[in-house]
């Protein structure tokens, strides 16, 4: 351990390498068939679950539509003009503020110059 403290970063990080190489070598891995078959269980697992979560889905929204429980509100005629005039008053103000004081600053502009 005292051994490790005098080696530069680069030493040290090779020697982590060696340790993990060499304990992956301690390890026993699969067969090929053992892996191909809990591969195989693995993704039938998934593709049940997500069909079985699927039907869960579709199942609910459709107990939810027979119990009327998404309501349906449209908007009416007056509420859409309301909500698109506002704005378009709210420019037009705007508008006549903008135009009102470059008129303004128009006639004062000459009369300061002039002077």
């Amino acid at each position: 351990m005292a051994d490790k403290s005098k080696k530069n970063v680069f030493q040290r990080i090779a020697q982590t390498f060696k340790e993990v190489r060499q304990e992956l070598k301690k390890s026993v891995w699969p067969s090929k068939e053992k892996l191909r078959n809990t591969s195989a269980v693995v993704l039938a697992v998934i593709v049940f679950f997500a069909v079985f979560l699927s039907i869960i889905s579709i199942g609910g929204r459709w107990a939810l539509d027979k119990a009327d429980f998404y309501d349906e509100v449209e908007p009416t005629a007056t509420a859409a003009t309301e909500v698109t005039a506002a704005p378009v008053e709210a420019v037009e103000e705007t508008v006549e503020e903008v135009s009102e004081t470059e008129v303004v600053e128009e006639t004062a502009a000459p009369s300061e110059s002039e002077a």
